[in-house]
C-alpha cells in the first residue's frame, strides 16, 4: 500500500493511502491499542461506522463511540469539553487511542481532545473528506475556533497514524470535493509547479475520481506537506507557507460565522485575493495571477470575495491572524507558481485589493 512517512524523530508516523482499506484499520491498530474511542459525526458514522467498528471488533479492540454534530460551528471548546466528558464517563485512560473518523472538523477537534485529555494520549486520523486527506489530517495541528478567529485555540500534537481510503470520497458531496481541491492547488502554488500543471492537465480525471489521478493528487499533497512539516514542525518559519490563502480565507470564515462557506471555498477566494496583492506589489507577474485564477475557476471555485464584506471588516478579522507579529500583519505571497514568500503587509497595501 502506498505510504508517506513524516519523519519527526520519536514523533514520526506513516500516512497510508489505499483504496478499500477502511476495513483493515483494526488490523493496523493491533499492537498500538487495546481500547479506542471512535470520534465521528452522525453523517460519517452512518456511512462508514459499521465497516470500521467491524474491523476494530475483529482485531479484538474495545471501542467507545462519541459523536459530535456535523459542521465547523461545532469545532469549539464547548464541544471539546463534551468529548472529554464522554471519555471520562467511558473510563478512557492514558493507554486509550482516539480515532478521528471524519473530515477536518472531527480531525481538528479529535486531535485537540487527544492532546489535552490526561495531558495527552495517542490518536489516529482517518480522514473521509479530500480536504482532510490532503491537509488537516497531516502535520499535527489541532485546534478549535473562537468567535474572534478560526483555530485560535489549539496545540501541536502529531498523530500516531494517518489512514486514508480514497473510496470514502465517492460519498462526498461535490461541493466538499471541490473545497478540498483548493488545498491541492495551494500546494502547487507554494512548492511544486509541476503539480500545479498536473492539476490543470488532469482536471477531468480528478473530478471523476479516477483512481490513478486521484491517488496521485492525495499522495503528492501529503508528500509536499510532510516535507514542510519535517523542516518546521511548529511553524517557526517555513511552515507558515502552508497558510497561503488562509489569512483572507480565515477572515471570510470568521465574518460569515463559519456556516456560509466551506474552509476550502474560503481559501480559494483568499488565494486569489492574496495573489492579486502580490501582483499589485510587483512580486507576481500578471500571467501567473491569471493562471491561478483560471485553475481555481476550472475546479468550480469562487475567485472573488463575497459581496457585502468590506475592507475594514476584513482588516479587523485579520488583526488576530496567527502569523502577525508585534501587531504587524504578515502574509504568504506568491512570487511565481511554485514559490512564495512570507512578508509584512501594511493595511494601505491591502486596501488596494480589498472592496471599499
Amino acid at each position: 500500500m502506498p505510504e508517506v512517512e513524516v519523519r519527526l524523530g520519536a514523533r514520526s508516523y506513516r500516512i497510508h493511502v489505499g483504496e478499500g482499506t477502511l476495513g483493515k484499520l483494526g488490523q493496523a491498530l493491533q499492537g498500538l491499542a487495546q481500547q479506542v474511542v471512535l470520534l465521528s459525526n452522525p453523517t460519517v458514522l452512518a456511512l462508514y461506522g459499521q465497516e470500521v467498528l467491524r474491523s476494530l471488533q475483529e482485531a479484538g479492540l474495545s471501542c467507545q463511540v462519541v459523536l459530535v454534530p456535523d459542521g465547523e460551528q461545532y469545532k469549539t471548546l464547548l464541544w471539546a469539553e463534551f468529548v472529554h466528558g464522554q471519555m471520562l464517563q467511558g473510563r478512557a485512560d492514558r493507554a486509550t487511542v482516539l480515532i478521528a473518523l471524519g473530515g477536518g472538523v472531527v480531525g481538528d477537534l479529535g486531535g485537540f481532545v487527544a492532546s489535552t485529555y490526561m495531558r495527552g494520549i495517542r490518536y489516529v486520523q482517518v480522514p473521509t473528506t479530500l480536504l482532510a486527506q490532503v491537509d488537516s489530517s497531516v502535520g499535527g495541528k489541532t485546534g478549535v475556533n473562537h468567535p474572534l478567529g478560526k483555530n485560535m485555540i489549539g496545540t501541536f500534537w502529531q498523530p500516531a497514524l494517518v489512514w486514508i481510503d480514497p473510496l470514502t470520497l465517492r460519498s462526498l458531496p461535490r461541493r466538499q470535493l471541490l473545497a478540498g481541491l483548493a488545498e491541492c492547488i495551494k500546494y502547487g502554488v507554494i512548492r511544486d509547479r509541476e503539480f500545479f500543471d498536473y492539476l490543470r492537465e488532469h482536471r477531468d480525471e480528478v473530478l471523476a475520481l479516477k483512481g490513478p489521478a486521484l491517488e496521485h493528487v492525495i499522495m503528492r499533497s501529503c508528500q509536499l506537506k510532510a516535507q514542510v512539516v519535517e523542516a518546521d514542525e511548529r511553524e517557526a518559519g517555513l511552515r507558515a507557507i502552508l497558510n497561503f490563502g488562509h489569512t483572507i480565507g480565515h477572515a471570510i470564515e470568521t465574518l460569515t460565522g463559519y456556516v456560509e462557506y466551506l474552509h476550502g471555498e474560503a481559501v480559494a477566494m483568499g488565494m486569489c485575493k492574496e495573489a492579486e496583492l502580490a501582483a499589485s506589489l510587483g512580486l507576481l507577474q500578471r500571467q501567473e495571477l491569471k493562471a491561478l485564477k483560471d485553475l481555481v475557476a476550472a475546479y468550480g471555485l469562487q475567485t472573488e470575495l463575497p459581496r457585502g464584506l468590506r475592507a475594514q471588516q476584513l482588516l479587523g478579522a485579520m488583526e488576530v491572524d496567527k502569523k502577525a507579529l508585534g501587531g504587524q500583519l504578515r502574509m504568504v505571497l506568491p512570487q511565481e507558481i511554485g514559490s512564495v514568500q512570507l512578508r509584512p503587509v501594511k493595511p494601505q497595501e491591502l486596501l488596494q485589493v480589498l472592496p471599499p
